[in-house]
């Protein structure tokens, strides 16, 4: 019998492959940041709800507590300010912009 692959499962699958390849990403960016080098000598431990760190795990596909609070703070640390340049540009326009039609 072959395997159906229902388009609910299809999209969960696509969403996976994403979220992986953005992870992968991060990564290569904190790499070429120079921020994963050295050794690992700083401990980082704190206590979590359950609930979250389960949800995230869920979400990243990650196992490890370590791989999932590294990539945590790599995300945090390469991460894009897009958004907050977005919002602070709210109610604002170029002077330059041609507002004539």
């Amino acid at each position: 019998m072959a395997n159906i692959v229902r388009p609910a499962n299809r999209e969960l699958s696509r969403r996976s492959s994403f979220r992986q390849s953005k992870f992968k990403e991060v990564l290569v960016m904190a790499e070429r940041e120079g921020l994963l080098d050295g050794g690992r000598t700083q401990v980082v431990r704190g206590r979590m709800p359950e609930a979250l760190v389960s949800q995230a795990k869920k979400r990243t596909g990650i196992k490890s507590d370590t791989d999932l609070i590294e990539i945590a703070l790599a995300n945090i640390a390469v991460g894009d300010d897009y958004a907050d340049w977005l919002l602070s540009q709210r109610g604002t326009i170029d002077p330059e912009v041609d507002l004539e039609f």
